[in-house]
C-alpha cells in the first residue's frame, strides 16, 4: 500500500460472525488487520458468546444492538446477511468484508497475499469498463493500454466496487457443489480486469472491498425469506445484491473489478443442505437477470440512493406481480434506504 494514498483510519473490515470461536480466524488475520479498525457482526441467531483474541481495535454488534437500531423494520441481518449491517454502521470511505470462513491465501511464489492492500488498490486506480483493455488492468505494474485503445478513454473513472476471489473452496452454487463435491480451486491468476458496463456478474460478498460513499446503500440485504417457511437463501441475496451494485456503478459511471485479492476459503456446511434452501432462490433467478438487464434509469438518478429507491420501484412493478417475494424484496429496499440515510444522519 506504500504507493496508494490513504490512510489506514479510512478502512474499516467487516466480518460477519457465523461461528462463535474467531480466534483462529483473527489470528491467522492479524498480520493484515491489526492496523486496520474492525466491525464484527455477530448472527443474531448465534448462540454463545463470541471468542475473540486481543490486540485488535473493533466493535462488536450483537443482536440487541441489530435491534436496537433497526426498530420495527422488516430488515433481517440473520446468517451472512449480519455483515450488510457492519456495511450500515461503518463510517469508513472505504469498507472490505472478509468471511469469517476464509484466511489469508497465498501467491503463486508463495508470499502471502494482503487481500486489504489489494482491494484497495483497486478501489484507489482507476477502472475501465466502457471499453476492454486486452491486457486486463492497464493500470497496474508493467502493464498499459494496448493499439487501439482510445486515448478519450485511457483516464478510467472511479472503482465503487472490488470483487475479490477464493482459493481451495470456490463460490460454487449447491448444485454444482453437489454434483462435483471434490472439485476444488487451485488456480492462482495474478490479474485484474473491469467487469464491461451492461455486463452482469455474480457476486459474492465473502470477499469484497467498496467505495461506501459511492455504492453503499447500493448493496442491498433485500433478497430472502428470512423466518419464513424452510428456505433461507441468504446466498443468493448476494447475487441480488451485486446486481443492484452494478447496474447503478453502469448508470453512475463507476468501475466494478473482478480478479485479485485471493482468499483461502475453508469447507464449511453440506452441499445437500445448501441445495435444499438455494433451490427455489436458484430458478428465481432466472427471472431476475433479464429484470437487471433492462433497467433504465431516469436521468434524475444522480446517486447510489436515487438509483436503489428506483430498482425498488422497478421490482415492485414488473417483478412483483411474478411471486410475492419480489413485491417483499422491494418493500425491503425501499425501508434499507429509509435505515441508511437515517443512520448516516445520526
Amino acid at each position: 500500500m506504500s504507493n496508494i494514498s490513504i490512510k489506514d483510519d479510512e478502512v474499516d473490515i467487516v466480518i460477519g460472525a457465523l461461528e462463535p470461536d474467531l480466534t483462529y480466524f483473527l489470528e491467522e488475520w492479524r498480520p493484515v488487520f491489526s492496523r486496520f479498525h474492525l466491525i464484527i457482526v455477530k448472527d443474531p441467531d448465534l448462540k454463545g458468546e463470541l471468542k475473540i483474541p486481543e490486540g485488535f481495535n473493533l466493535n462488536i454488534y450483537t443482536k440487541s444492538d441489530i435491534d436496537r437500531v433497526v426498530g420495527s423494520s422488516p430488515i433481517s441481518f440473520s446468517g451472512y446477511s449480519c455483515r450488510y449491517f457492519g456495511y450500515l454502521m461503518s463510517r469508513k470511505k472505504y469498507i472490505i468484508s472478509i468471511d469469517d470462513d476464509c484466511i489469508p491465501a497465498r501467491d503463486s511464489k508463495g508470499g502471502l497475499i494482503d487481500a486489504v492492500a489489494q482491494h484497495i488498490t483497486n478501489l484507489t486506480t482507476p477502472a475501465t469498463p466502457f471499453f476492454f483493455n486486452t491486457l486486463y488492468d492497464p493500470y497496474c505494474e508493467g502493464a498499459d493500454f494496448v493499439r487501439g485503445y482510445p486515448f478519450s478513454l485511457r483516464t478510467g473513472v472511479d472503482c465503487g466496487l472490488s470483487s475479490g476471489l477464493w482459493l481451495n473452496l470456490a463460490d460454487y452454487d449447491a448444485p454444482t457443489q453437489a454434483l462435483k463435491p471434490e472439485n476444488r480451486n487451485s488456480r492462482y491468476v495474478d490479474a485484474v480486469l473491469t467487469v464491461p458496463a451492461g455486463t452482469m456478474m455474480p457476486l459474492s460478498g465473502i470477499n469484497i472491498g467498496f467505495n461506501s460513499e459511492l455504492v453503499g446503500p447500493a448493496l442491498v440485504p433485500a433478497f430472502r425469506l428470512a423466518k419464513e417457511g424452510k428456505f433461507r437463501w441468504e446466498t443468493v441475496e448476494d447475487i441480488w445484491s451485486g446486481m443492484c451494485v452494478k447496474v447503478v456503478c453502469d448508470h453512475l459511471k463507476l468501475g466494478v473489478k473482478s480478479g485479485k485479492p485471493y482468499v483461502w476459503r475453508k469447507e464449511r456446511g453440506s452441499a445437500i443442505e445448501s441445495l435444499k434452501k438455494e433451490w427455489e432462490g436458484v430458478k428465481l433467478m432466472e427471472e431476475v437477470i433479464p429484470f437487471f438487464q433492462s433497467i433504465r434509469f431516469s436521468e434524475e438518478a444522480k446517486t447510489a440512493e436515487d438509483c436503489v429507491a428506483e430498482i425498488a420501484s422497478l421490482v415492485k412493478e414488473q417483478l412483483g406481480p411474478l411471486n410475492p417475494m419480489f413485491a417483499r424484496a422491494a418493500d425491503t429496499t425501499v425501508e434499507w434506504i429509509k435505515l441508511w440515510k437515517r443512520v448516516r444522519a445520526q
